[in-house]
């Protein structure tokens, strides 16, 4: 028998992981474990020992809480990204963080394969492949829910024949992943984009309508494009996030439900709970209306949508992003001051924003006593900037360009 090789292999805790240690055991592989904090409220330290139960020689748990706070999530922060103008991009942030983290672990313990539990459906195997790719290309990656063909019943049936413990049962068939910026939840019943989420699919969130019946009014507070304080106490991001899911969340605040479009070409019913990421990205975005011109605004708003889709593609390893985040970076430079916002019955709105640099003057803006805005000069400035048009019609009528006709009937 040829000696064993070493795999890293991403750990969650949850099914397909779980199983996959017996799985690539029986062909060959040692396994070594590895668990990120990224804020998922679960015991890592059950998950660890879970881990060598399964069948793991080794087994380990980091701690990037802050790393991904700092290092990810304030970057999706200044760049208000949300995939197809809905999520947050929570569990997709936190895909290169976690393959950083493996590749390490795999050249300490002299290992030649990473392993992950994703299928072939999903996005996290495009995310884990290229983040491999990138930053170790003499790895190679075992992706065994793409290959072994079970399904989910069939993972149940083997993890007890192999006493491998798991959290799904066939009553309760939901896949979920969890961090710090939002819990998504998908299959069961929620494969049917017709059918309302039940409501023991959400977790972080209450029900709307049994939430309270008076808003809760909260200040977040921003320097250069990141939120440093709540309610005027200045905090670390990671914390800050922690307390506003659980503030935002008892109000029903970010429950997304969303048919989006995967990398591999399929459309997926996805359900999220970002209680923090809607609350702050709607403050964001406020702060950023009151010190940002318009050009500025409308330049950075296309570049967001090519960020977020960068990220959900699993291309955060690459030059584009590097250097949309020099412009976005630059862009926030100005981005500091307090904005107000009210949680209530699912919803949350800016109610005030305040900054040393807002581009908002009363004396420009007011009707009343004050008012410094030159009137007269509003007529030159329409003649000169309607000019192009008036132009334009004005050549067209001298050459008389013909107009289209209609094609003929058949």
């Amino acid at each position: 028998m040829p000696a064993p090789s070493t795999v890293v292999l991403a750990y969650s805790g949850g099914l397909d992981t779980s199983v996959a240690i017996p799985w690539l055991q029986s062909r060959g592989h040692e396994v070594v474990a590895l668990t990120l904090d990224v804020g998922q409220p679960v015991d890592l330290e059950a998950t660890r020992r879970k881990a060598l139960q399964a069948g793991a020689r080794a087994a380990y748990v980091v701690d990037a809480r802050d790393e991904f706070a700092e290092g990810f999530l304030s970057k999706a922060i200044r760049a208000n990204l949300l995939y197809e103008g809905e999520y947050p991009l929570s569990t997709a942030l936190a895909r290169p963080l976690i393959g950083r983290h493996l590749v390490e672990v795999a050249r300490r313990e002299g290992a030649r394969y990473i392993a992950h539990g994703c299928t072939g459906k999903g996005n996290d195997q495009v995310r884990f492949d290229l983040c491999t790719t990138a930053l170790a290309p003499e790895l190679e990656v075992i992706a065994p829910a793409r290959v072994w063909g079970m399904t989910r019943d069939e993972e149940i049936a083997y993890a007890e024949a192999h006493a491998v413990p798991v959290p799904a049962t066939r009553g309760s068939p939901y896949s979920t992943d969890e961090n710090l910026w939002g819990r998504s939840v998908e299959c069961g019943v929620l494969e049917d984009p017709a059918l309302e989420p039940p409501e023991e699919a959400y977790a972080w969130t209450a029900d709307p309508r049994a939430a309270p019946d008076e808003p809760e009014r909260l200040t977040v507070g921003f320097e250069h494009g990141i939120p440093t304080a709540l309610d005027g106490e200045a905090m670390p991001l990671a914390p800050l996030i922690l307390a506003l899911n659980r503030r935002a969340g008892r109000h029903g605040v970010g429950r997304i439900d969303h048919v989006e479009s995967r990398v591999v070409g399929i459309k997926s019913r996805e359900v999220y709970e970002c209680p923090a990421a809607v609350a702050l990205l709607a403050a964001h975005r406020a702060l950023e209306g009151l010190v940002l011109p318009r050009d500025l605004l409308a330049t950075k708003q296309s570049l967001e949508t090519q960020y977020a889709r960068l990220v959900y593609d699993g291309l955060w390893f690459g030059p584009l992003r590097t250097a949309l985040d020099a412009f976005v970076e630059d862009s926030q430079l100005r981005v500091s001051g307090d904005v107000s916002l009210k949680l209530y019955k699912g919803g949350v709105a800016v109610t005030g924003r305040t900054s040393p640099y807002s581009l908002y003057q009363s004396a420009l803006a007011t009707y009343s006593t004050g008012d410094r805005f030159r009137h007269e000069m509003a007529e030159g400035f329409i003649y000169v900037w309607g000019l192009p048009a008036r132009t334009w019609t004005a050549v067209g009528e001298r050459a008389a360009v013909p107009r289209l006709r209609p094609p003929p009937a058949s």
